[in-house]
């Protein structure tokens, strides 16, 4: 791999960073909004169908103990 100096380095850096395209506040916002929405609903499906899967096995194991 070559080397470049620490110069020209940061030059490309720059100019690199210039081509990114940075969201708006508003799109911030909204994909915010979107992530915590979306955790809270995964979260109350998986505490649902823990819910069901622990009262299965406990109606189970009543039946046979």
């Amino acid at each position: 791999m070559a080397r470049t100096n620490p110069l020209t380095f940061l030059q490309q850096v720059r100019s690199e960073t210039a081509k990114v395209t940075w969201p708006t506040r508003r799109e911030v916002g909204v994909s915010t909004v979107m992530v915590l929405v979306l955790t809270t609903l995964t979260a109350i499906f998986f505490f649902l169908v823990d819910f069901l899967i622990r009262s299965g096995l406990g109606a189970i194991l009543n039946l046979a103990g």
